[in-house]
């Protein structure tokens, strides 16, 4: 979703401000290269060479092709979804999707059981005021290649108001899928039928707040953790007990400062998370899990990394501490939000 540049610069000057500040990553190793005798296909640092994708706003990994991510624009693009090799940046498919209207803002992708495709068009440009959203389910193809592929579309509203969203996750043992809203003050989890209808309604109901201004979610493989990032830090939850609408928040998540951050996803083994932004070329950073997530992992010890986070916690342990080179980048950047208010 395209946004006013005024209330994204007044979180900005928000976030570093906050203290202790951390630029996680920032200074530090390139991604790619930090963990590099832990890499996996698909584990490693990449950036989106196709020239169609200007707004990756949403990212999953696929469990059928390895190494391969799936993503799609903002608003304004049409019913696409994009393959992208992660070895090479590239393209190796693009899949058009009908049976649906026009997609409006289409924000959040997940993969669930079955190799079956969601894809959320949960955006809202007005504000939270649509009166209703819509979810697609396709089939993952088996082979990668330009193809149109028949998708189901979902009705979907909110028990308690519209509202605007962008991030969508589908359990991978339940296949129940869940919406998280984007409020900057915290939002809520969202809970969806055990079954979504394709000939009626869907209500989604509140199950658990969220300390986050999310911009995109994901559960680890294994389903044990829920990941939810935001344009300057993540958090991440336990799924235990979800259900009975708790989530138990296990610590910060390391995000990268990105231009504009979008969308995180697990790697297909559960031990990186994946972290996307919109733009030309737009870069997605690889960062290690807590505590794994992947199907034979282990419940998460938590914590796991530092961000700069909403939540303005302390760092934690693989941050690297901001000294006179991050108090140079900090004056840097307010100086040039200082000129751009000035302009306006």
């Amino acid at each position: 979703m395209r946004r006013p540049l005024a209330p994204l610069a007044a979180a900005t000057a928000a976030a570093l401000f906050a203290a202790p500040v951390l630029l996680v990553g920032a200074l530090g190793t390139p991604a790619a290269a930090a963990d590099g005798d832990d890499a996996g296909e698909g584990n490693d640092s990449f950036t989106i060479q196709d020239p169609r994708i200007t707004e990756s706003s949403g990212l999953a990994a696929s469990r059928l092709h390895p190494g391969v991510y799936w993503t799609h624009n903002d608003s304004d693009d049409g019913a696409y979804l994009y393959a992208v090799d992660s070895a090479t940046g590239e393209t190796v498919a693009r899949v058009t999707f009908t049976g649906v209207g026009s997609p409006r803002d289409v924000e959040a992708i997940s993969i669930g059981p079955g190799n079956r495709i969601f894809v959320g068009d949960i955006g809202d440009n007005l504000g939270g005021t649509w009166p209703h959203v819509w979810i697609y389910e396709l089939p993952e193809p088996k082979e990668l290649r330009d193809q149109t592929v028949r998708a189901t579309q979902y009705v979907v509203t909110y028990s308690d108001g519209a509202r605007d969203a962008e991030s969508l996750v589908v359990h991978p043992k339940t296949g129940r899928v869940y919406i998280v809203d984007k409020k900057e003050e915290g939002g809520h989890l969202y809970e969806g039928p055990a079954e979504l209808s394709a000939s009626g309604g869907n209500v989604f109901e509140p199950i658990a707040p969220v300390d986050l201004w999310a911009t995109d979610a994901a559960f680890s493989p294994d389903g044990r953790q829920l990941a939810v990032r935001s344009y300057f830090g993540g958090i991440q939850y336990a799924w235990d007990d979800a259900t009975d609408g708790k989530i138990e928040r296990e610590g910060r998540l390391s995000v990268p400062l990105a231009g504009q951050g979008e969308s995180v996803s697990y790697s297909a083994d559960g031990s990186r998370l994946m972290y996307g932004s919109e733009g030309e070329q737009s870069p997605v950073e690889s960062r290690e899990a807590p505590g794994g997530g992947g199907d034979e992992g282990g419940k998460s010890s938590g914590g796991g990394g530092s961000a700069t986070g909403e939540d303005g916690d302390g760092a934690g342990g693989d941050g690297i501490e901001v000294g006179v080179i991050g108090v140079a980048v900090v004056g840097a950047l307010l100086l040039g939000l200082r000129r751009l208010f000035r302009r306006g």
